[in-house]
C-alpha cells in the first residue's frame, strides 16, 4: 500500500465511523492529505482497530522521517540551555512540551497551525485517546500549571508533557505570571520523576492564549535557570517558531549565558 492508498484507506475508515457526514473526497494528493488531517483533528476519542492504527502509523512515521529528524547533537550549545527555531515535532529527545487546552484533547479546529494541533496530528489518534482516559480518570478538566505525560507515539520524541497555561483575556496579573512559572516547574518535575534528561519547551501561553511574548520569555528563562541551580537536567531547549520569538529569547539568553 503506497501513501496515496494509505490516505484513501484512512479517510474511508474515518468516514465509516460516522462522526462526520457529507464529505467529498478530493483527487489531489495534497488536498486529500489536508482532509485526512482535518478528520484526525475532529475525530472524537472513540475505539479504533489495529488495522487502522497500523496504516496510520506507517504513514505518520514516513512523514516524520521526511521532515528530517533533529537530534540533540545537531543543536549546538555550550550550555545546558539551547535555543532552536523550527518544528518541535522533528525533535528526537526525551520529551517535548505541548501547550494544551484544559480538555487535553488537542485543538479540534481542522488543520489549525497551533502547536497543540501540530503535535496531535503528527503523533496520531492514540494520543487523543490517552488524553481522554486521563481526563475521565481524574473527573475534571486539567488545571492551569499542572501537567500530564503521555507517549510520543509517531513523533521522534519519547514522551509528550502536556501543560495548560494561563489564558490572558484582560490585563496581565501577578497570579497569571505565577501560573506560567508553575507550568515550567511542573514540566521539569515530571521530567525528573520519569528519569528523563532532555526536554523542549514551546512558548507556553503566547499566541492564542495572549500572554505577552517578552514577559513569557523572561518568566521561562528565569524559572528554568533557577531550577537548574538545584536539579540536574542534561539539556533544555527553548523551541520557537517565529523570528520575533527567536529574537526575544536570543537577546535574553545572551545576557545570562555569557
Amino acid at each position: 500500500m503506497n501513501n496515496n492508498e494509505k490516505i484513501d484507506f484512512l479517510i474511508n475508515a474515518f468516514l465509516e465511523e460516522k462522526f462526520i457526514t457529507d464529505i467529498t473526497i478530493p483527487k489531489d494528493y495534497t488536498k486529500k492529505r489536508e482532509l485526512l488531517r482535518g478528520l484526525m483533528n475532529i475525530r472524537p476519542p472513540i475505539p479504533y482497530n489495529e488495522e487502522l492504527i497500523k496504516v496510520q502509523d506507517s504513514l505518520l512515521t514516513y512523514e516524520t522521517i521526511q521532515k528530517k529528524i533533529v537530534n540533540l547533537k545537531e543543536i549546538k550549545s555550550t550550555n545546558k540551555i539551547s535555543l532552536w527555531k523550527g518544528d518541535i515535532t522533528r525533535l528526537k529527545i526525551d520529551a517535548i512540551v505541548n501547550a494544551a487546552n484544559n480538555k487535553l484533547l488537542g485543538c479540534r479546529d481542522p488543520n489549525h497551525m497551533c502547536i497543540d494541533n501540530e503535535i496531535h496530528s503528527a503523533s496520531g489518534i492514540q494520543l487523543r485517546d490517552d488524553c481522554n482516559k486521563i481526563i475521565e480518570k481524574q473527573g475534571h478538566l486539567e488545571k492551569i500549571g499542572l501537567v500530564k505525560i503521555t507517549k510520543g507515539y509517531n513523533l521522534p520524541c519519547k514522551y509528550i508533557i502536556h501543560t495548560v497555561g494561563p489564558n490572558i483575556t484582560d490585563k496581565l496579573t501577578k497570579y497569571q505570571c505565577e501560573q506560567l512559572v508553575n507550568c515550567y516547574k511542573s514540566c521539569l518535575d515530571t521530567l525528573l520523576e520519569n528519569k528523563l534528561s532532555s526536554i523542549a519547551f514551546p512558548c507556553i501561553s503566547t499566541g492564542a492564549f495572549n500572554f505577552p511574548n517578552d514577559k513569557a520569555a523572561t518568566i521561562a528563562i528565569k524559572t528554568i535557570n533557577e531550577y537548574l541551580d538545584y536539579n540536574q537536567i542534561e539539556h533544555i531547549i527553548f523551541n520557537v517558531f517565529t523570528d520575533k520569538d527567536y529574537s526575544i529569547y536570543n537577546n535574553k539568553l545572551e545576557k545570562i549565558l555569557k
